[in-house]
């Protein structure tokens, strides 16, 4: 597999956060961002599985109020939580079965929430609105 350089300025708080997990996990801060690309960006988005294309694909529908909901959502606190600990886990000593379908289903509603995020905010973008806000809502 070939690769592509690529230089960015990631905002402080960003970068120290990718710093922090990476010293956690044992990898490069290098890896952590390419495996959080990975993870929005799945290979083929036709891919994606019908339930989670379908959260995607109709939030044009929804009002402006509604868009602000869906990209202020977040992996619930104790989700995100047992999620970073199955990944630190598998970093470690490597996770069981059990805990490898339990980390799939975790990180299946991560993407989806993701990418209902995203999208919402390209879409408030597209209406005029300055969706800076949320991403010095997740920077605090």
């Amino acid at each position: 597999m070939t690769a592509q350089a690529v230089t960015i300025n990631l905002p402080t708080p960003l970068y120290e956060r990718l710093a922090l997990r990476a010293t956690r996990t044992r990898r490069t801060i290098e890896a952590e961002i390419v495996e959080a690309v990975i993870t929005a960006f799945p290979e083929d988005p036709d891919d994606l599985p019908a339930d989670l294309a379908e959260s995607i694909n109709t939030l044009h529908l929804l009002d402006d109020e509604a868009l602000w909901r869906s990209a202020r959502g977040c992996l619930a606190p104790e989700k995100a939580t047992e999620l970073e600990d199955f990944h630190l886990k598998r970093q470690r000593e490597g996770i069981s079965d059990s805990e490898t379908e339990a980390s799939a289903v975790l990180m299946k509603e991560y993407m989806r929430i993701t990418l209902v995020r995203s999208r919402a905010a390209a879409l408030l973008k597209q209406r005029g609105h300055d969706v800076s806000v949320l991403l010095q809502a997740h920077e605090s």
